[in-house]
């Protein structure tokens, strides 16, 4: 049989990955905050050609009730992938791996939440994929983190996710969607960096456990630059709405000013007559 399926290379003649990543160099990453009015907590992120938004509802009344938790909230993930966000059409219904994947991003951030503080309520977390590019469900739990921290949820720290891989035979961060796809491995990880936690921790492939201990050293490194970027975006909101509730609260110029009244003369006329 002739060797037509040969595996495609994932590396050039100089030793970089097809995109021209080093082998632990992210890709392109934007972070936004506040970016659905209607919803109480929001962010969207660009990660590669990742396109995800992230919106919070709550806390608040949990229907049907019979739901309701005594001692805490319930916290429940929709994640979801539009129609057009891959190469071939999706369809429209709820997949199996979509609900696979809601449970796990529901399972990274769980533990980060103070859900003991919001008894019968619940909170909801929706996902939607706009434009997907391999590590989705790792960039969902890292915009998600950041609209519940938006939506002034308190946490213990926010979460970071990004995957981990091997690829012709070398480790590399952040797959993207064709090393996710005819990769050796594929890792993905959700750590709450703040505090050195793992809140997510699948495998999809083989490394020896040499490869595994060193694929994880080499991800800290990238969850960090991605923890960090989370920090700033939030920070820098904050920033903005303490100057917006600055400026409302600030009196206006001519606040406590006694209006000067003009005294018509034909008015005083007729008083001193009367």
């Amino acid at each position: 049989m002739t060797d037509s399926l040969e595996k495609e290379k994932l590396f050039d003649e100089k030793g970089l990955r097809l995109d021209g990543r080093r082998v632990d160099e992210l890709r392109p990453l934007k972070l936004e905050i506040g970016t659905l009015s209607r919803a109480d907590g929001s962010a969207y992120i660009e990660h590669g050609r990742n396109k995800i938004l992230a919106a919070v509802y709550g806390p608040r009344e949990l229907h049907p009730r019979h739901r309701a938790i005594a001692d805490r909230a319930l916290l429940r993930v929709t994640y979801r992938m539009g129609t057009f966000s891959v190469g071939e059409r999706k369809r429209p219904a709820p997949s199996r791996r979509e609900h696979e994947i809601s449970m796990v991003i529901r399972q990274a951030l769980e533990p980060m939440l103070f859900l003991e503080m919001y008894p019968r309520a619940a909170i909801d977390v929706f996902i939607q994929v706009v434009e997907a590019d391999g590590g989705s469900r790792c960039a969902s739990t890292t915009v998600a983190s950041i609209a519940l921290a938006n939506a002034g949820i308190p946490m213990r720290s926010i979460v970071t996710g990004v995957a981990v891989g091997k690829a012709d035979g070398q480790l590399v961060v952040d797959l993207s969607d064709l090393e996710d796809k005819i990769g050796d491995a594929d890792v993905p990880v959700a750590m709450a960096y703040g505090r050195n936690e793992y809140t997510l921790l699948q495998m999809d492939g083989k490394l020896s456990k040499e490869e595994l201990a060193k694929a994880l050293e080499m991800v800290e490194g990238a969850i960090e630059t991605i923890y960090e970027k989370q920090q700033q975006v939030l920070r820098e909101g904050f920033i903005q709405i303490r100057e917006e509730i600055s400026e409302s609260e600030e009196p206006s110029s001519d606040e406590g000013d006694v209006p000067d009244t003009e005294i018509d003369e034909t008015d005083m006329e007729s008083a001193d007559g009367d």
